[in-house]
């Protein structure tokens, strides 16, 4: 057990909710405990308040969920709320040509952020969820993000071990950069395989005033030659939701940084 007798209270309580994911939503408090590095008194203690305050739940058998007080809290007030709700008729019009996955994804930290998906019960296989997580350097998104991010991002990505999911995944640092210098001239990503073979992202850049990207709009496709067709579909989507953003020309090719 490593943590340190002057953490504060609201720091072990953030790792209690962090242990907490998609894959397993439900966890007793020995399992809380373990993945937070807390003592299960503590651990214990400390979820008997969270659940008193609503952030955490106690299902019929005892196991713990993230509460619907937390969620009603994050959703008043999130400053995403905006830019999901901007985004959802440019996400529906391409959802409705597509028939496949369409995304919205944000920056954060060293990965993109998923805010939103929209799917058909028959779309292509996709590892994304809404608000989950891909490295930036495998998804179409992260790709757009990161080629229009700052220097010191882009350094720090093309220095760390980077996973290849599939043969296609550019990890290679001079492969990266060659791939983001050509998205940034072309305006969009065009991603075959690089997270599984079948499937094929297009991300586009989406920007707020002053011509910041702020976020992508992506759709992942089957990977076949059918794919190119739907870029000028993510494109123009993606202009759209600029200019409801405020931006009132949107570049094709951003300034290369």
């Amino acid at each position: 057990m490593k943590t340190p007798h002057h953490e504060s209270v609201l720091s072990r309580a953030a790792r209690i909710l962090e242990a907490f994911n998609q894959d397993e939503p439900a966890l007793t408090v020995s399992e809380v405990a373990r993945r937070a590095d807390l003592h299960v008194a503590t651990a214990s203690r400390l979820v008997g308040e969270l659940v008193a305050h609503g952030f955490l739940s106690r299902d019929d058998d005892r196991r713990l969920r993230i509460g619907v007080r937390l969620w009603e809290l994050v959703t008043r007030a999130s400053p995403t709320l905006s830019l999901r709700d901007t985004a959802m008729p440019f996400l529906e019009g391409v959802h409705d040509v597509v028939g496949h996955h369409v995304q919205l994804g944000v920056l954060d930290g060293d990965e993109v952020l998923f805010l939103e998906r929209l799917s058909a019960p028959a779309s292509v296989v996709n590892f994304t969820r809404i608000a989950g997580r891909l490295p930036l350097h495998a998804s179409s998104s992260g790709l757009v993000l990161l080629a229009h991010g700052p220097a010191d991002l882009k350094e720090r990505i093309l220095a760390a071990p980077l996973t290849a999911y599939t043969s296609a995944t550019p990890t290679a640092p001079s492969r990266l950069r060659a791939l983001l210098a050509e998205i940034r001239q072309r305006g969009y990503a065009y991603c075959p395989g690089y997270i599984h073979s079948e499937a094929l992202g297009i991300a586009a850049p989406v920007r707020g005033p002053g011509g910041r990207v702020v976020a992508t709009l992506s759709v992942i496709v089957p990977n076949d030659a059918n794919a190119q067709t739907v870029v000028p579909v993510v494109r123009t989507a993606a202009r759209g939701f600029s200019h409801a953003l405020g931006v009132r020309d949107a570049p094709e090719v951003a300034s290369g940084r």
